[in-house]
């Protein structure tokens, strides 16, 4: 086992560790709230860190924008083939209604609801949404039997996210037809290859996604991206400048065309510092 050095950081209310080896960096930053076995995540970031990453078939990857509220930015979705809305709070329909105003009809949209319907709710808000044209919905409810049932009902395609932690359960998505695409987060999966089998068992189109992560954790899920066959989905990796802060002085930021270039990321030693954690 290569020697790693691990770089404990406290960025805003975010707890990160970074890890550094021979292969460069990894994160483990596991979300307060969000379903993410920290074991997996320590997996994931050591496997950055000691054996890098599998071989890249693209050198950039199409990302979508985020929208979390009624306060978005219309001149900040610019240039995004894909906006993604945040749903499952009142006042949600009006918030879709907002943006695909703000983009027009040559932008792909597509909602988020990290399972926070029932199936009832889920059929009717999706049947209300779909008239702004969605590309996809995320997760409109909590387990994967429950996607089944809400698939056979709706017209708008279905993402299965929080649901798949493991490749039973991409082959169980599979198996009862669930969902048309699978989102796939780096850290909850154990690793980029880890996540590549899951895509794999799935069967279906994958959208590799961050967690809220520094650069660095965005890295590996390019990496991810990058080494997928096929990535017909715009991927959820423009999360970077969301955080209080970042560990580089060249953060994983995309272009004005909604694009961002596979690289790796070194950390700044002075922004280790800044936001090294202190241990009372």
């Amino acid at each position: 086992m290569p020697v790693l050095t691990e770089h404990r950081l406290r960025i805003g209310d975010r707890r990160v560790t970074l890890v550094e080896g021979p292969a460069g960096w990894g994160e483990c930053s596991p979300w307060p709230g969000y379903p993410c076995d920290p074991a997996a995540a320590r997996r994931a970031a050591e496997e950055a860190a000691s054996v890098g990453f599998p071989a890249r078939v693209r050198a950039e990857v199409r990302v979508n924008a985020l929208v979390q509220g009624r306060g978005f930015e219309p001149r900040a979705l610019a240039g995004y083939p894909c906006v993604k809305v945040k749903v499952g709070a009142p006042g949600d329909v009006d918030l879709v209604a907002a943006v695909r105003d703000a983009v027009g009809p040559g932008v792909a949209l597509r909602v988020d609801a990290n399972g926070a319907w029932d199936v009832e709710t889920a059929v009717d808000r999706l049947r209300v949404l779909a008239r702004y044209g969605l590309e996809l919905a995320e997760q409109p409810v909590a387990s994967i039997d429950d996607l089944a049932h809400v698939r056979r009902r709706v017209d708008v395609p279905l993402a299965a996210d929080e649901c798949v932690r493991s490749v039973d359960d991409a082959r169980r998505v599979r198996a009862r037809g669930a969902a048309d695409a699978v989102v796939l987060k780096v850290q909850p999966l154990g690793g980029v290859r880890a996540a590549l089998d899951v895509a794999d068992a799935a069967g279906l189109p994958a959208i590799p996604t961050s967690m809220m992560e520094t650069s660095v954790g965005v890295a590996m899920g390019l990496a991810l991206a990058a080494a997928l066959d096929e990535l017909p989905y715009a991927c959820g990796l423009a999360t970077a400048a969301l955080l209080a802060g970042d560990v580089t002085l060249d953060p994983l930021v995309p272009d004005g065309r909604g694009v961002l270039a596979v690289r790796p990321v070194v950390p700044d030693p002075a922004l280790l510092a800044r936001y090294a954690e202190t241990i009372a």
